[in-house]
């Protein structure tokens, strides 16, 4: 991988340092049994949130690449709906990747603050199996319950 770490806050440079020496095996997965968020976790996540990130901007570029090209004047009204359909969808598509992006970019400053990893609402330890699924999440799978029926409740008022 190129990028051996991010750019860390000025007074960082002792701890990006340190991360930028975190040797991580091609096979290493998170376990159980080793401390929560230790650095070849951090590691590990921070890794697989570049990486996401690269592929979310690559797909970016391709849907741009494919809205510049549907920008043809299309005679045919049926030809020029199924065009619009399929432009608003891409639309609907990039606003979402752009948005991933950023709850990407907010966990990688998560990493790099020691923040990464712990639910937001009771400060608990987010799973390992939880974080691999979804390297985004802000709660633990209980909060996130919580918070998702209190959302449904207040929605159906």
């Amino acid at each position: 991988m190129t990028e051996a770490h991010l750019s860390a806050p000025a007074g960082d440079k002792e701890r990006s340092a340190m991360k930028a020496e975190v040797f991580l095996p091609d096979d290493y997965r998170p376990a159980e049994d080793e401390p929560f968020m230790n650095d070849r976790q951090l590691e590990y996540f921070r890794r697989k949130l570049i990486i996401w990130k690269q592929e979310l901007l690559g797909q970016s570029a391709e849907t741009l690449g494919n809205l510049t090209e549907s920008g043809r004047n299309v005679p045919d009204l049926a030809d020029r709906a199924s065009e619009e359909t399929d432009r608003a969808l891409e639309l609907r598509t990039r606003d979402r990747q752009r948005k991933l992006i950023s709850k990407i970019d907010s966990a990688l400053r998560r990493i790099e603050n020691g923040e990464y990893g712990y639910c937001e609402m009771t400060g608990e330890p987010i799973s390992l199996k939880r974080l691999d699924a979804r390297p985004i999440a802000t709660m633990t799978l209980e909060a996130q319950e919580k918070h998702e029926r209190r959302e449904k409740v207040h929605r159906d008022d």
